[in-house]
Formats: structure tokens, C-alpha cells, sequence
């Protein structure tokens, strides 16, 4: 068994490895050739965290495994990301545990390619200012991630806690980019693609706001209850996401399905467009909203990588099962 740390993954796990690796995963989803099973996700009553397990099986990478671990709102305090896991990777031949993986810096990372290949295959080809909703930890990959995949001339953002703000500047000067804090209508008049990273409970941004033609990755919305977007955004677009059943369940689509502004049916699956399947947007004023769920799958891939490379990096310990016979 393969033991691989933070450190290792960090630097075995770039952002076009994670791209390839979400990308490749999300394809094999809409042909039917990998699974997520159900989600368990539970508040633990204690430090006011959020804790559970994400797994499944991905038969065209054959990858099989389950990333357990949540979210600790105070750890910052402790000098610690909030998002604390551990992915676990089986051998989907015999089910022996074959790698334990830290997962912090593949989830934010994970996350980050996830958002970027909706924008890769749905945002307009001419895209030239990101807004950015929340500056938090996953900000910074988010907005690395997007600028790679289009020619963004400007980022701006909004946070609601705006001293947090001049972190997530600081990052785009450093890729080069022009960087401006905005309100949120100001900033939804200006953005042609707009990546929402918050833990918002109440939706930010209203669809009176949202210009024709803009592409939304709504990526903090993966629990009940949760909410970013006004259901009347996701009323006006076309919505595509990781996995429907999420989507409608836990992602930013409950609310519209709730309110009957949406049909769960009229929900896409990003692997349908990247298989060719689905247009995806249709035209340059079509508004696209990505509701990113964040599936077991986009772990199991990354952490796939982790683990292959590893060995030929020197960079895991390998320990053994002492399994009776």
C-alpha cells in the first residue's frame, strides 16, 4: 500500500493534470462507464463541522475508491484549510486498499479543474473579464485555473468579507491580470464568466443581474440547504452539470427544481457536451449556468494521478497490510 502526503500531491498534481484527469472522468460519467454512489454527508454536532464520504467506480479508468473528510469552519483559527480529507483507493480486481491519499490540495484542486472545464467548453470563445464571487481558500484556485483556459483581461470580485479581498488581488497580479472589488450588480454588468466559491446559505446573485451571454460556475453549492444563485438564473439559462442526481439533491438546482422554475430532465450533463452528445451553448447570448456539485469521481481521478506517478517520483512510502491469509 501506497502512503502519499500533502507535499507529494502538491507537487505530483498540477492544474493541466487535474483538467485532464476531471475532464476525462466527467466523459466516461455521461457514457455510462463510471458511478458515483450516495453521498453520506452529516453535521457532526461538534466544532460545527460538516463530515462524510464520497466514493465510486470508474470502469474506463478502472479506478475504485471513497474520499472521506469535511469541512471545519474554524480551523483557520488553527492555522489549518477548512477542508480537511483523505481519499483511499482501491484494487478493483480484488478490493485491497492499494494507496491512501491526502486529499486537501487535490480537492482544491479538483474543484478548480472542474469549474475550468465548464468554462473551456461553455463560456464564449471572445470571454474577457472574470468576475469571482467569494475569496476564500478555493478562490485562488479557481481563478488560476479559469485564466488558463481563456484570454481573461480583467478579474473582478466581490467578497463579503471585502479584507479578504487583496489576497485573491494579489494573485492576479501575479498571472498578470487587472484586478478590481465591485459590488455584485457592478460586478454581474461586467463579467462574461462568473465563478461563484462561497458557503452561502442565501442566494448572492439576482437574475435581473445576469447579462445575456454569461457563463456562471456556481462551485460552493454542494450541500442541502446551500445556495448562491437566485432559481430565477438558473430559470433564464441552460444548466449543466457534474452528476444530475447531485445537482437536483444537494447542488445549486434544488432550489429551481423546488420551485418548479426547473425540470430535473432539462439538466445537462457536462460529459455530454465534452463527448460531443450535446451542443452545449447554442449561441452568444445564451446564458450557462455550471452547477458544480463535486462528485466522489473528480477525487478518485486526481488521487489516481497522485498515485501513479508516486512511485516513479519517489515521492510515497509504501507500508504494508500485514493481511492474513
Amino acid at each position: 500500500m501506497l502512503v502519499i502526503d500533502e507535499a507529494a500531491c502538491e507537487a505530483l498534481v498540477g492544474r493541466e493534470e487535474a483538467f485532464d484527469a476531471v475532464e476525462r472522468v466527467f466523459a466516461a460519467m455521461a457514457r455510462g462507464e463510471a458511478r458515483n454512489f450516495p453521498v453520506v454527508r452529516e453535521a457532526l454536532g461538534h466544532a460545527d463541522a460538516l463530515y462524510g464520504f464520497k466514493s465510486g467506480f470508474d470502469r474506463a479508468g478502472m479506478v475504485l475508491g471513497v474520499k472521506s473528510g469535511g469541512y471545519w469552519p474554524h480551523n483557520a483559527r488553527r492555522g489549518l484549510t477548512n477542508h480537511q480529507s483523505t481519499v483511499f483507493l482501491f484494487d478493483p480486481d480484488t478490493g485491497r486498499l492499494e494507496a491512501v491519499v491526502a486529499g486537501n490540495h487535490l480537492t482544491a484542486i479538483r474543484t478548480a479543474a472542474a469549474s475550468a472545464v465548464s468554462i473551456a467548453h461553455l463560456a464564449r470563445k471572445d470571454a474577457k473579464v472574470l468576475g469571482m464571487v467569494g475569496a476564500g481558500h478555493q478562490s485562488a484556485f479557481q481563478l488560476r485555473a479559469a485564466a488558463e483556459v481563456r484570454a481573461f483581461e480583467k478579474v473582478v470580485a466581490w467578497n463579503p468579507h471585502p479584507e479578504m479581498l487583496p489576497r485573491l488581488e494579489k494573485v492576479a497580479r501575479e498571472i498578470g491580470l487587472p484586478f478590481e472589488a465591485l459590488e455584485r450588480e457592478t460586478l454581474c454588468a461586467e463579467a462574461d464568466v462568473i465563478i461563484t466559491i462561497t458557503s452561502a446559505f442565501e442566494p448572492l446573485l439576482m437574475a435581473e443581474w445576469i447579462r445575456p451571454g454569461t457563463h456562471v460556475a456556481c462551485m460552493g453549492t454542494d450541500t442541502k440547504g446551500k445556495q448562491e444563485l437566485d432559481p430565477g438564473i438558473l430559470a433564464r439559462a441552460r444548466v449543466f452539470t457534474d452528476e444530475v442526481a447531485q445537482s437536483v439533491s444537494i447542488g445549486e438546482a434544488q432550489h429551481a427544481v423546488a420551485a418548479g422554475l426547473l425540470a430535473e430532465e432539462d439538466i445537462v450533463p457536462l460529459g455530454a457536451v465534452i463527448n460531443g452528445d450535446h451542443p452545449g451553448r447554442r449561441n452568444d447570448r445564451e446564458i450557462t449556468v455550471f452547477d458544480g456539485t463535486g462528485v466522489g469521481l473528480q477525487d478518485l481521478a486526481v488521487a489516481a494521478v497522485a498515485a501513479r506517478r508516486a512511485p516513479e517520483r519517489d515521492m510515497a512510502r509504501e507500508v504494508a497490510l500485514g493481511e492474513k491469509r
